[in-house]
């Protein structure tokens, strides 16, 4: 009976000696799982909506257009107008998304004075930053799911993969990215104003302008300079890749520089996080 409290004691770490010394997967799954449910509650805003609105986009520009007859040339191979805009809608529809979910996780616990149940938990800055950037991908590819789906039934449009990797891969890689951004976003903004700004005056301009509803070969020198310059555009040239088997830019030059952002803002924000910057002051 003398042995128990000794050994009940034994097994209580001494002060500052962490527990968890590896991955906390427990908590990880926890938190993924927390912005998963957050989006779902809602799934008629956050997934359905957006669904019907880019399926507006394509019915706008196919329909009342005339766009059905149109014929768009890429790398010297005549597509179709609705086949060649198809693929970009979905990507642009699950980049929004994912900046979106993103941008909205940090900020509005600063707004309600709920960001304590981020920081107080025992999760390492990268298992945060992991969680809240899996969650927008998470969406995104829901998104990206249903607009396909309903695009698929959608008459005169043909939406079937030819390079099933370069989807994935390059949805992956656009949705990390503007999940990033979102996350920087949230950690800098200090209400929705400053949130809806970077929407407005950042993410919507770069997805708009980046030959989502055009070729890019057919714009003068001088823009398709600047368009290469515009990262959403390589993100869709490469999606667009998977459905069509033609692309704007080099693929290996687009997963290149698109990888290579992610980890730019991955470290960038890994290091605000980890400081605290307009988080714990």
């Amino acid at each position: 009976m003398s042995n128990q409290p000794q050994n009940a004691d034994s097994q209580i770490p001494e002060f500052g000696v962490p527990v968890i010394r590896n991955v906390n997967w427990a908590g990880l799954r926890t938190l993924y799982i927390k912005e998963v449910r957050r989006f779902f509650k809602v799934q008629l805003q956050t997934i359905w909506a957006p669904a019907i609105t880019t399926l507006l986009f394509l019915v706008i520009f196919t329909v009342a257009l005339g766009g059905e007859g149109r014929i768009v040339e890429v790398q010297h191979r005549q597509i179709h107008f609705a086949d060649f805009i198809a693929p970009g809608l979905i990507v642009m529809g699950m980049l929004q998304n994912a900046f979106a979910n993103a941008s909205f996780s940090l900020l509005v616990g600063k707004i309600q004075g709920t960001i304590v149940d981020y920081l107080m938990p025992p999760l390492s800055t990268a298992e945060l930053l992991a969680a809240m950037t899996g969650g927008a991908v998470t969406r995104a590819f829901c998104v990206g799911a249903t607009v396909w789906l309903a695009m698929a039934l959608w008459p005169g449009v043909h939406v079937t993969p030819a390079h099933f990797w370069a989807i994935l891969w390059f949805g992956l890689l656009g949705s990390t990215f503007l999940a990033l951004l979102g996350v920087l976003t949230s950690i800098w903004a200090e209400k929705f104003d400053h949130a809806a700004a970077v929407t407005n005056f950042v993410v919507a301009p770069l997805a708009l302008l980046s030959g989502t509803f055009y070729s890019v070969e057919k714009l003068a020198p001088l823009f398709q300079t600047i368009s290469h310059f515009n990262p959403f555009f390589y993100i869709i040239s490469g999606f667009r890749y998977g459905f069509i088997g033609v692309a704007d830019s080099p693929i290996l030059l687009g997963s290149g520089v698109i990888l290579g952002l992610d980890i730019a803002l991955a470290l960038l924000c890994y290091a605000l996080l980890r400081s605290g910057w307009k988080i714990k002051s």
